[in-house]
């Protein structure tokens, strides 16, 4: 399995997610760019944690999941920014590191 790099799944989910965003993206941008680097370094954990046996197949799509509510909650409190939106941005930067996450984790968390 290769190994993640944060820096670079954070690069290809904001290139996304500014295209959704497109309207609202100087206002959203530095939001996103805390958002996506906390979702990135938590997919980096997962992949490792579930490599050594310390984290079940479960655990990682629930530790997912609670990652991506606190970023839609961090997000949806900028004005503006309705939950069509900030759903739509979360969806397209999750699409674009998709087969990357998938395929690295050995398992569909994505």
């Amino acid at each position: 399995m290769a190994e993640l790099n944060a820096k670079h799944l954070v690069a290809q989910m904001l290139g996304a997610a500014a295209k959704v965003l497109k309207k609202d993206w100087k206002e959203s941008k530095s939001y996103a760019e805390m958002e996506f680097t906390k979702l990135a370094q938590t997919i980096v954990m997962i992949q490792t944690n579930h490599a050594l046996g310390q984290l079940s197949t479960t655990e990682a799509k629930l530790l997912l999941d609670i990652q991506k509510n606190a970023m839609r909650s961090v997000m949806l409190t900028l004005e503006g920014l309705g939950i069509i939106a900030v759903e739509k941005a979360i969806n397209a930067a999750l699409k674009v590191v998709r087969d990357t996450v998938n395929s690295a984790v050995g398992f569909v968390l994505l």
